[in-house]
């Protein structure tokens, strides 16, 4: 069989739990439904670290954040770091990318030869987390304003940016299909929604009833019965000075389904490019997330946890020429599509690495053979809310989360998937909890850590200090790139002035 095109298409904030593939009832996605029903449908993938910049940098290189020195969304990525971008371009691929990527500092492309579009957030050093300012640091206005404001619109930010992304990469599969030299492609079309604000055009609102739209499983939680770090979100989101309604949350889940069915929409589009231009036979397509969304479980929004909706992904391969369709169980993250994207390139599995990589190739296991899949994914988190290093290791249904040294928690997601009852301190589970201490500690120093990561933080908040986030470093398609969409100013309160029509950013109910 010739050497496969591969189209890989990412949405930000996609929880794998806003799919039917993975289990909601209520979404409407029939694009990605028939892509999983033909597809072979990865049930337990997680990301490397709940927030953009860090999952994608990581996802790139195949390594874990920390191992890259990616803590935060404000951390550079740096270009001597081998991505699969380089390495497919050395298989004599053509690598272009439509969409966001979160790429931070002067190297924007990391392998891609083209990029289509600029990014929708800043390159620079602008969103960079303060640990000395505490659990209430807020870099990135992640507040409840954009939970409250959610409803629908004429038109939104992130929906312009998205058209322009979706053009982009339809313009691009017909461009590449006109190609007749014999070298394969990977195209990277990476969209913004459904990142909050959860607010999209009506025609996607009108099409579901406000009234089927289910309210969060697990209720709000009290202050004193949440775990470290979700306490520190607490703080860090405002939720303390705002006051959110169940009105508010089914508001904000129907925009989010909203949102979901207008990627839906565009990723239904792209197939049908592939389809007219006969490309379809040999493109593997992969649909994934960079992290999850809370969705007003536990009364949590947005990311920053290593609880299922805000860590597990979706993750589908569709080449129905190729693989077989099929649901794997077994867990896998993120840092495992660069050596599946090697592999799949190769054609045999490629050990062609310039440096170290953490991921393992899913091809086996599309293959029909998941017994070589070590069932084991690591996630870490330093980014807004924290207070210092936290990480999270699953092995088959169990899942331990060490938060910072505070709080030690224990799941079992197959007999508990919400996620309520923590098991770290029953006796019966002493020895297995010690066996994932052991992997999770294993090369990970969190004393360490801790001195590295705010050095780090230190020195670029002194150079976005000193030089006022000049220069952008954002990646420069048209002239005026740097002056569109999101770059120093905070997302939340440039999205809300951005919708049409206006609504006025929400502001605190209370006094902090």
């Amino acid at each position: 069989m010739t050497r496969p095109n591969i189209l890989f298409i990412q949405a930000d904030q996609l929880a794998a739990n806003a799919l039917a593939p993975y289990g909601n009832k209520t979404v409407k996605a029939p694009n990605i439904d028939r892509l999983a029903d033909e597809g072979v449908v990865f049930e337990n993938c997680y990301c490397n670290l709940p927030m953009c910049g860090p999952s994608r940098a990581s996802m790139h290189a195949g390594r874990l954040p920390f191992a890259i020195e990616m803590y935060d969304n404000a951390n550079e990525f740096h270009a001597d770091i081998p991505t699969f971008a380089h390495y497919l371009r050395g298989l004599d691929y053509r690598v272009e990318m439509s969409g966001k990527m979160h790429f931070v500092g002067p190297d924007q492309m990391h392998g891609y030869e083209k990029r289509h579009t600029t990014e929708i957030y800043p390159a620079n050093f602008a969103w960079t987390v303060d640990w000395s300012k505490g659990r209430e640091y807020k870099p990135t206005n992640l507040t409840m304003a954009p939970i409250i404001e959610s409803g629908p619109a004429v038109r939104t930010l992130q929906m312009d940016y998205d058209d322009e992304v979706a053009y982009h990469g339809t313009q691009a599969l017909y461009d590449l299909a006109r190609k007749d030299d014999g070298r394969p492609f990977m195209l990277t079309v990476s969209f913004t929604s459904p990142h909050s604000p959860f607010v999209i055009g009506q025609e996607y609102w009108d099409l579901y009833d406000h009234d089927d739209i289910e309210s969060p499983a697990v209720p709000p939680l009290e202050e004193n019965t949440m775990d470290h770090l979700s306490r520190n979100l607490h703080y860090c989101q405002s939720r303390h000075e705002f006051t959110v309604t169940d009105e508010h949350r089914r508001m904000a889940r129907h925009g989010y389904y909203g949102m979901i069915s207008y990627i839906d929409e565009k990723i239904g589009q792209m197939m049908d490019v592939l389809e007219k231009t006969g490309l379809s036979e040999n493109t593997i397509v992969i649909i994934t997330a960079d992290h999850g969304e809370m969705m007003g479980e536990r009364g949590m929004w947005f990311k920053q946890h290593f609880f299922e909706w805000a860590s597990k992904v979706p993750f589908i391969v569709h080449a129905p020429n190729r693989y077989s369709a099929a649901r794997v169980k077994k867990n896998c993250s993120l840092v495992d599509l660069m050596p599946t994207l090697m592999d799949m390139a190769a054609g045999e599995a490629w050990d062609g690495y310039a440096a170290p990589i953490d991921g393992h190739s899913l091809v086996p296991a599309l293959n029909g053979n998941t017994d070589a899949m070590n069932d084991l994914c690591i996630g870490e988190f330093a980014a807004d809310g924290s207070t210092g290093p936290s990480r999270m290791v699953k092995r088959g249904p169990w899942k331990l989360m060490w938060l910072e040294g505070v709080d030690t928690l224990l799941y079992n997601t197959d007999d508990d998937p919400n996620e309520v009852n923590n098991l770290a301190d029953d006796p019966a589970n002493a020895d297995l909890r010690a066996e994932l201490e052991a992997i999770l500690f294993d090369g990970w120093d969190p004393d360490t850590l801790r001195v590295q990561i705010r050095a780090s933080q230190e020195r670029r908040l002194a150079i976005h200090k000193i030089t006022g986030g000049e220069p952008s470093y954002v990646n420069l398609v048209r002239e005026d790139d740097d002056r569109r969409y999101i770059r120093n100013a905070g997302a939340a309160d440039t999205k809300a002035k951005a919708r049409l029509p206006y609504v006025a950013p929400a502001k605190p109910d209370k006094v902090a």
